[in-house]
């Protein structure tokens, strides 16, 4: 078994691991360490892994980066960001390594931090092990218990009671190696009560070495709390991304998830979302462009637990050559959450004969009062609609372009940054004309 593999390795590196991380973190690996000797990774006779060999992915012999050896350069030199007059506070995460040394000072509003788990767990103890490692779901998750034995380190944003970040915060997670290497990545996001935030984590690639990345992301939302998350898949074909993120919300708090996956080797993104305050609303949406023969998987639960909050899941696959795309979205609304609005969609598209899609949406509903809805189609490009752009003069191709684009315009409708969303339409355009998706002036990614 390849679990056995890893235990023998975290095993043997344990102290040098604990060593090279934080006592927040280290109190938490015993019991990540159990779990997963009992669990170990998914398999596909899961009802929610049925489409995914997970363990096959770890098989590759990786390096692991336990000594935590720097990241040589300055990547705010080297990258450049070309989304139109976004101004965003920019951090890199390099492999699973937050660069602190070129970070630029900027001043936030009192209060605020962001930055590593390290310097957090530094200035605010407390905090800092009140929240991490409480929502991530261990017990029932060996990936997530995985990431919990190995991960060192992580990206920490904390927005105190009553604080506005107005710009976005952009993080730019590099993979980089001249030998194949598996990274554990964590992340934290804490807005308390009234409190706003938006996060943009961009994911690239920059080396042709095999990648392996696992990362568990935890938000907290307290009442009256906005945080947007976006997260944009812009790597290579020879990388498997393996996320995870737990969400919790109180009264009246308003989260939007909203995931772009541009390009990829393999790709699973696990969402997990507990409405716990009256009146809080959530937002998780993703869209998929996959070719070749990437492979990309979304399970989305979002769990109502409380009367009168709101959710909705919407994701949108466009899918060519022999891609493969799977979709499965839970929506649970539990005997006291009267009044709950819940709506779910998936639609796919499947350019070629022999892309296949595989969805699963579902309804658990134990209360009597409640408005929920979930909606599937799969298909190909309406051949009316193609004629008709083609009567008007438009080229075939120009045809389908327009028709794809139109199809995924829905999911960035629901992009709250207008000038991210410019340059989201932009990325789309790209990808289907088979150009480059990632971003331009950038010495990193080229």
């Amino acid at each position: 078994m390849i679990e056995n593999q890893y235990i023998d390795i975290f095993t043997q590196y344990r102290d040098k691991i604990d060593s090279k991380s934080l006592s927040g973190m280290n109190g938490l690996r015993d019991k990540a360490l159990n779990i997963f000797k009992d669990q170990g990774f998914p398999t596909k006779k899961m009802e929610d892994y049925l489409y995914l060999d997970v363990a096959a992915e770890f098989l590759p012999d990786f390096a692991l980066n336990i000594n935590r050896l720097p990241f040589t350069g300055n990547p705010y030199v080297a990258f450049r960001c070309e989304i139109p007059n976004l101004t965003t506070n920019l951090y890199f995460v390099l492999n699973d390594i937050f660069h602190e040394e070129h970070k630029p000072k900027i001043n936030y509003p009192s209060g605020v931090f962001v930055g590593s788990f390290k310097h957090f767990a530094e200035e605010k103890p407390d905090v800092f092990s009140k929240y991490y490692g409480q929502i991530a779901d261990m017990d029932n998750n060996g990936i997530v218990a995985f990431n919990t034995m190995f991960a060192q380190d992580g990206f920490v944003i904390y927005v105190p009671k009553g604080v506005v970040v107005e710009e976005p915060i952009q993080l730019i997670n590099i993979l980089k190696s001249e030998f194949n290497i598996l990274v554990n990545r964590r992340i934290l996001i804490i807005a308390e009560d009234d409190a706003q935030v938006k996060l943009l984590i961009c994911d690239h690639t920059v080396d042709e070495s095999q990648f392996l990345a696992t990362q568990v992301t935890e938000i907290f939302a307290g009442r009256n709390a906005l945080i947007d998350y976006y997260d944009l898949e812009e790597n290579s074909d020879k990388v498997t991304r393996l996320t995870n993120t737990f969400v919790h919300q109180l009264e009246a708090s308003n989260v939007l998830i909203n995931n772009m996956t541009f390009n990829t080797g393999v790709s699973r993104n696990n969402y997990n979302v507990k409405l716990s305050g009256q009146h809080a609303e959530a937002y998780v949406c993703g869209m998929v462009i996959a070719d070749k023969h990437q492979y990309v998987d979304n399970f989305a639960f979002l769990d109502h637990l409380v009367p009168h909050c709101t959710s909705t899941q919407l994701f949108k696959y466009v899918l060519q050559d022999e891609a493969t795309g799977a979709f499965c979205g839970r929506i649970r609304v539990e005997k006291d959450a009267q009044k709950t609005l819940a709506y779910q969609s998936n639609n796919n598209l499947c350019i070629s004969p022999n892309a296949h899609m595989y969805s699963k949406p579902q309804l658990e509903i134990y209360a009597d009062d409640v408005k929920c809805s979930h909606g599937l189609t799969t298909g190909q490009l309406d051949e009316e609609a193609l004629f008709y752009l083609r009567s008007r003069g438009l080229s075939k191709e120009s045809a389908r372009l327009m028709l794809m684009q139109a199809f995924a315009a829905g999911v960035l409708e629901h992009v709250r940054i207008d000038r991210l969303k410019e340059r989201l339409l932009d990325l789309v355009e790209k990808r289907f004309k088979g150009e480059s998706a990632r971003c331009g002036n950038c010495a990193v990614c080229k």
